[in-house]
């Protein structure tokens, strides 16, 4: 980006500044009073600006138009040049936001140096906040189960356009990645990424965050919908937001524009909005605890995130990567996954999703000695399901149980967990347990095991019974 807008009430100054400019590869636009200056700063805020002290026949000077600038263009570092100069207006002129001042006559190489470094420092600057924001979270998508092609699909179609997405999906199983990942494939990759996480936050302090405040002595704080400005803001967890803040929410998604707290003017933003939710919206709008015009707003395009327990096939793929994440940022073992390992975790309860599965392979790095495969008996419980003989130690439930009932139990909820572990595989699943596939498709009967579709995979469960 290097449009360089140059304000000064002489032609013969600007056109000249314009030239030398074009000539060392930047863009310009001219402006000679103030209304064409804040004109054009409207249109498109520019890289940088040259400005004038005075100006003759225009409403505002050049101190007036840099306060304006900077209230409404905090980013942009602004040049000011004076043929009246004195130390006073240059100690004014820094003490409102510009970046330097030159007194005219100036010389040209030392008006090229002021405006590569205060362009260098603003593109810094950006670089910063960016990264800031993102807090070193990828966007990377991991997964090959039919329910994850599928939520792949889905997020892939919404890449390319402004719609609103509503994420919907338990806590922990990856709707901030999936957000990520639709930002990370738009036409606003270069732009920020900020997320507003609802939960917990009171309403001033929610609408201090979103919107910014502005006051004598404290100057202008942006607030999260400005440092989105062009990008993507998130809503994490959306159904905690406050309901005063939903209600100025929904005016900003409707007029694009907002006051900050303590302000008098408003400021205008390019957002697209994605946000997030582990609950029922509709059942919030029923108790009167979320508005049903934001939940319209919001939920333009709606895409559900599945459970780990919906893609158990996954989960090996997840477990490597996430080995892979803590060797190069911890230095931890770089360790394989062994076959009964890697079985074990596919049977496992994951209530706190992929979240979950990440925190449990950092543990059981940092907690082994060894840098061999990582075996079943270091994961958690698996100790406890076992004696040293090997024997496996029987549920309160099942010890209660005649040998029958116990048997049908155990087969139930064994091939329930086999047949979901390969995404309803039948084939699959079979030829794990040892069985024929007819003869699995009998066994399945007898106990009342069905499959149907969930999240775009087959999912195993025990058929309804209709007579109940």
């Amino acid at each position: 980006m290097s449009d360089i807008l140059i304000v000064d009430d002489e032609r013969d100054i600007r056109e000249l500044i314009s030239e030398i400019l074009k000539d060392e590869g930047f863009t310009t636009r001219l402006a000679g009073n103030s209304d064409s200056a804040i004109a054009a700063i409207d249109a498109e805020p520019p890289a940088l600006m040259i400005l004038d002290i005075w100006l003759k026949d225009s409403r505002m000077d050049g101190i007036d138009i840099l306060k304006t600038v900077k209230k409404e263009n905090p980013d942009v570092p602004v040049v000011i040049i004076s043929g009246h100069g004195n130390i006073e207006i240059a100690v004014a002129a820094i003490k409102q936001g510009a970046y330097d001042f030159i007194e005219k006559p100036f010389n040209i190489d030392q008006l090229l140096v002021v405006i590569r470094r205060a362009m260098e420092t603003s593109r810094l600057r950006r670089e910063n906040q960016t990264l800031k924001r993102q807090d070193g979270i990828q966007s990377e998508m991991i997964g090959a189960s039919a329910s994850f092609r599928t939520l792949i699909s889905q997020l892939d179609k919404v890449t390319k356009s402004n719609g609103r997405v509503m994420l919907s999906g338990p806590a922990g199983s990856g709707k901030e990645l999936a957000a990520r990942y639709i930002h990370a494939n738009s036409n606003r990759a270069s732009a920020p990424f900020v997320t507003v996480n609802c939960v917990g936050v009171t309403p001033d302090q929610m609408e201090e965050m979103l919107f910014g405040r502005e006051g004598i002595g404290r100057g202008v704080e942006l607030g999260f919908l400005e440092q989105a400005n062009g990008g993507v803001i998130y809503f994490d967890e959306v159904a905690d937001m406050p309901l005063g803040t939903q209600t100025k929410i929904l005016r900003v998604l409707v007029d694009q524009q907002f006051l900050r707290v303590g302000g008098s003017e408003k400021v205008r933003v390019d957002l697209r909005v994605i946000s997030s939710t582990n609950r029922n919206l509709e059942v919030e709008i029923e108790a009167e605890r979320f508005r049903q015009e934001l939940f319209h707003r919001l939920n333009v395009v709606p895409i559900s995130v599945p459970s780990l327990e919906d893609r158990r096939e996954d989960i090996p793929l997840l477990a490597e990567y996430f080995i892979k994440e803590c060797n190069t940022n911890q230095g931890l073992a770089l360790r394989v996954l062994s076959d009964d390992a890697s079985a074990l975790m596919q049977t496992m309860v994951w209530p706190g999703n992929v979240r979950q599965l990440k925190n449990l392979i950092e543990r059981v790095l940092i907690l082994s000695d060894g840098s061999g495969p990582v075996e079943a008996r270091e994961l958690p419980g698996e100790e406890e399901s076992s004696n040293e003989e090997g024997r496996v130690v029987l549920s309160g439930v099942l010890a209660t149980l005649p040998l029958r009932e116990a048997r049908e139990a155990f087969e139930r909820e064994y091939l329930l967990t086999q047949i979901n572990r390969f995404g309803g595989n039948i084939s699959r699943t079979a030829n794990f347990v040892g069985m024929e596939r007819s003869a699995l498709h009998r066994k399945l009967k007898s106990l009342g095991v069905v499959t149907s579709a969930k999240a775009g995979a087959r999912v195993a469960h025990v058929e309804e019974d209709d007579g109940e």
